[in-house]
């Protein structure tokens, strides 16, 4: 029986084996590094971090700090494309997201109105109706706030304060209708102070029965602003103590209420300023006797020459503003 020494391998044989296995681990690493992303780098890669980049979906981006290199490459090509596109498109939307600073648009300037709009007008406006109510008073012969003096006719009224604005209202010729549908048209030739109120007209008695039975004595109304048809030519009348070292100017007759007047001076034309009375001060005398330019409340303008410096005294034209 041979002896058990003679079954051992070789001590060369055991080396030879352990080498050859040393050899196909390296060549297996080899394999594995050659065929992943990235692989050939020169970069030592564990097989933990293969197997967590092997796990990672293609969609999986991971962030890198900015002043390092990555701990660990991505997972592949496609996760690395799929990453550069995703931050090019954060970065597209970000750039359209963020507002660009802009200066902000100072307002234009309100253009004015031309004329035949009513742009000079004061509270009362063409082309606006106005809810009130009708009151009734003995108006005697029409004469009233406005100083026209007598009227000529019974269809006047007076304004509340509020809408007659220091007279600016003084000749304006209204439309008043009734809710049961009546209507007339009055001029305005008086004031009707407190308790009288927005909108309110306090008509002549002979104007208020043809809307309605002077038994009801007040009824609600409304009433706009129109430029009726005449034949009549505007007036002038100097205040009586006017001079040519101070003067009062008044406009009669006129079709739409007026809103400026002017005197011809050394200067140019002057705007004068209009008293509650009606009528427009030259406190100094500048103009007085002069030429004459009226504005209506639609911005036609009628210049009248000729007029004497003669106080109290009605002076007609050949002018008259025109039909709105």
């Amino acid at each position: 029986m041979a002896p058990p020494s003679s079954h051992r391998r070789p001590r060369k044989s055991r080396a030879l084996l352990i080498a050859v296995a040393v050899g196909a681990v390296a060549l297996i690493a080899s394999v594995i590094v050659a065929f992943r992303p990235g692989g050939g780098s020169g970069d030592a890669v564990s097989v933990a971090d293969a197997g967590r980049a092997a796990s990672a979906g293609s969609g999986a981006v991971r962030q890198t700090p900015s002043d390092g290199p990555s701990s660990s490459p991505s997972a592949s090509a496609s996760a690395s494309a799929s990453a550069s596109a995703s931050a090019s498109a954060s970065a597209s939307a970000g750039k359209k997201a963020t507002p660009k600073a802009t200066t902000a648009k100072q307002p234009k300037a309100t253009p004015k109105a031309p004329a035949g709009t009513g742009s000079l007008a004061g509270r009362i406006r063409p082309g606006v109706t106005y809810s009130g109510v009708a009151t009734f008073y003995d108006a005697g012969d029409g004469d009233g706030a406005c100083t026209f003096g007598p009227a000529g006719t019974v269809l006047t009224a007076a304004m509340n304060t509020a809408d007659y604005e220091a007279s600016k209202a003084c000749g304006a010729y209204v439309r008043v209708r009734a809710a049961g549908g009546a209507s007339i048209t009055v001029r305005i030739t008086n004031e009707c102070p407190a308790p009288c109120r927005v909108g309110q007209l306090d008509l002549s008695a002979e104007a208020f029965a043809k809307l309605a039975a002077p038994v009801k004595g007040e009824i609600p109304i409304t009433w706009s602003l129109v430029s009726p048809s005449t034949g009549q030519k505007l007036s002038v009348r100097y205040k009586t103590g006017s001079s040519r070292y101070w003067c009062g100017i008044q406009v009669l007759g006129h079709r739409n209420p007026v809103a400026r007047l002017e005197v011809r001076t050394s200067s140019g034309w002057t705007v004068l300023p209009r008293a509650s009375y009606n009528y427009f001060l030259s406190e100094h005398g500048a103009g007085c006797g002069g030429a004459i330019r009226v504005t209506d409340i639609y911005g036609e303008q009628l210049t009248v020459n000729g007029i004497a410096l003669r106080p109290n005294v009605v002076q007609g034209t050949s002018v008259q503003f025109a039909q709105h």
